[in-house]
C-alpha cells in the first residue's frame, strides 16, 4: 500500500498491514540532527506518509534582521528569541475591524508550495494546511488576552471577528479544492488547550467557538474532504463536540496530558488520532530501551486503524538525537 492508502485505510478505522506515520521537526531539532547525521538535507523532504502544505503564509522560520517578521495579515512576530513562531504584536481593534484589510485568499501564490508538493510526492497522503485557522487567527490578530475577555465581555466584537475570519477561510478552502481535487484532505491548526484544560473552558467554547468551527469544517466536508484539526492541550471535553461538528483526525494527541490508549479505544470508529509520541518526557528523556517500548506499543495501537504514529508536536531542540534516530529507525521500516 502507498502513504496515501494507508492514511485513508487508518482514517476509515481499517487495520492496516504498517503504520503510518509523520514526523516533524522544529528549526532546532532540524539542524541538531543535520549535524548528528552528518547529513546537511536532513528534514528537507517529507518524513513519513503525509505532507501537509500550509497555505497561510506564516513561513516559520523566516525573520529580519531584528528577529521581526510580518506575515501576510500584517502582523508582527517577534522571533528575536524563538524562530519558530514568535510573539504576535496585534492590529485589529473593535475599532478598525470594518476597514481592516484581508490578504487575498484566491491570490496564485499561495497554493505554489501545494501545487509542487502534489506533483512531487503523489503517493502520499495530502494535507492543505491552513495554520492559525480560527481562534489563533482571533487572537493573533486581537491579542490572546484581549480576545479571550472579548469572548466575555464584548461577544458581539468576538463573533464579528470570527466570521471575518471564517469568511476568508472559506474561500481559501474553496480556491485550493477548486485548482487541486487531489487534495485529501484540510488540516487546520488552533491550539484550544492548555496542560491543564480548554484554555475558555468547554461552555463558552460551545458558545463561540463551536457554531463558527462547523461551519468551517462542513465547507471541507461539502468538497467531500477528510477534516484534520491540530489543537495543544488537554482538549479530550471537546472530542464529542468534535466529532459532531465532523471532524476526522485529531492531532498531536499528548500524551502528557491524555491517557492516549483510553482515549483511543472510547473513539475507535469516530475519530481518529495523529501524534502520541511523548516530546515532552520521551525523547527529551527517555532511554533507547523507553523509547523503544513505547514505540513498539504504539505500533501494535496503529495496525488496528484509527491511529497515525507520529511525535505529540514537531520535535523539540531538547529531544536526544539518538532517540530521533530510533524513532526514524523503528516508524520508517514499519
Amino acid at each position: 500500500m502507498t502513504g496515501k492508502q494507508l492514511v485513508q485505510a487508518a482514517l476509515e478505522h481499517r487495520p492496516v498491514p504498517r503504520p503510518p506515520y509523520s514526523i516533524s521537526l522544529t528549526e532546532r531539532a532540524q539542524a541538531k540532527m543535520a549535524a548528528y547525521l552528518n547529513d546537511d538535507s536532513f528534514g528537507t523532504e517529507p518524513i513519513g506518509d503525509i505532507v501537509a502544505s500550509p497555505v497561510i503564509r506564516i513561513e516559520y522560520g523566516i525573520r529580519d534582521a531584528d528577529g521581526i517578521y510580518t506575515d501576510e495579515f500584517g502582523v508582527q512576530w517577534d522571533r528575536s528569541q524563538d524562530p519558530d513562531i514568535g510573539l504576535p504584536k496585534p492590529c485589529v481593534t473593535p475599532e478598525n475591524l470594518d476597514d481592516f484589510q484581508w490578504p487575498d485568499p484566491d491570490i496564485d501564490i499561495r497554493f505554489e508550495h501545494l501545487k509542487a508538493n502534489l506533483a512531487k510526492y503523489p503517493d502520499k497522503f495530502h494535507l492543505m494546511r491552513i495554520d492559525f485557522s480560527l481562534y489563533e487567527r482571533a487572537w493573533a490578530l486581537r491579542g490572546l488576552e484581549d480576545f479571550l475577555t472579548d469572548m466575555v465581555l464584548n461577544r458581539s466584537f468576538a463573533e464579528a471577528l470570527l466570521h471575518r475570519i471564517l469568511e476568508f477561510n472559506l474561500k481559501v478552502i474553496d480556491a485550493g479544492l477548486t485548482r487541486f481535487p487531489e487534495i485529501d484532505g484540510v488540516y487546520f491548526g488552533d491550539d484550544f488547550g492548555t496542560q491543564r484544560g480548554v484554555i475558555m473552558g468547554e461552555e463558552r467554547w460551545c458558545q463561540v467557538l463551536k457554531p463558527v468551527l462547523a461551519k468551517q469544517y462542513q465547507r471541507v466536508k461539502d468538497w467531500g474532504k477528510k477534516v484534520f484539526i491540530h489543537s495543544c492541550g488537554a482538549v479530550a471535553d471537546l472530542f464529542p463536540h468534535l466529532v459532531q461538528i465532523g471532524v476526522d483526525c485529531f492531532n498531536p494527541f499528548q500524551p502528557e496530558v491524555m491517557d492516549i490508549y483510553s482515549v483511543k479505544r472510547e473513539y475507535a470508529g469516530r475519530l481518529a488520532f495523529w501524534g502520541g509520541i511523548s516530546t515532552q518526557q520521551l525523547l527529551p528523556f527517555g532511554s533507547p530501551d523507553e523509547v523503544r517500548a513505547e514505540l513498539k506499543r504504539l505500533k501494535e495501537m496503529a495496525m488496528e486503524g484509527g491511529y497515525i504514529a507520529a511525535p505529540a508536536h514537531d520535535i523539540p531542540g531538547d529531544a536526544k538525537p539518538e532517540n530521533i534516530e530510533i524513532l526514524l529507525e523503528v516508524l520508517g521500516t514499519a
